[in-house]
């Protein structure tokens, strides 16, 4: 799926894209919310199985606490996925409802929350994306399947015609 490129690149091909940045120093004492809209943070993961279809839309509260930076909110991003069962590209929104990170501030003033934004995205993609999941849409391949099932089942039933007609002696 993440093409030919090395581990080593494709990390810094990863933080060189990176969007959603914080600045420590900036964040008032009690706090503060961030709220907007960013560069889709997977673009570069895209697929035959995976777009981008928008950017990414955030919702967070940011502060810091014991040394350490704290967030937490929603995030939202549009994809398209390829449906399992018909080989079709599908709209999704993938949302993560309770984003949340505890990071101990050791380095640099400015955090990039890009990587751990990234990562809850992807662990939110479904395992097996299915075009009518939502309910909105029939899938031609679930039909086709449904289908399919009825046929073999049809098919096994004339096949013990045959035995059934058999008058065995017992």
């Amino acid at each position: 799926m993440w093409g030919g490129r090395s581990n080593k690149n494709f990390q810094n091909e990863l933080r060189r894209l990176s969007q959603v940045k914080v600045h420590v120093r900036q964040i008032p004492h009690d706090g503060t919310h961030f709220d907007g809209e960013e560069d889709c943070p997977i673009k570069e993961l895209e697929s035959d199985e995976l777009r981008c279809a928008g950017p990414l839309k955030y919702n967070l509260e940011v502060g810091i606490s014991e040394g350490a930076l704290w967030a937490n909110g929603t995030l939202r991003q549009p994809v398209e996925l390829r449906c399992v069962n018909c080989l079709e590209m599908f709209p999704y929104e993938v949302l993560v409802p309770n984003f949340a990170l505890h990071l101990e501030l050791t380095g640099p003033e400015v955090v990039d929350l890009t990587p751990l934004i990234r990562e809850d995205i992807l662990l939110n993609l479904p395992a097996h994306p299915h075009c009518d999941r939502d309910g909105g849409k029939q899938c031609a391949g679930a039909r086709d399947a449904v289908r399919t099932e009825m046929e073999t089942e049809a098919r096994r039933e004339h096949d013990w015609e045959a035995l059934d007609k058999l008058k065995l002696k017992g």
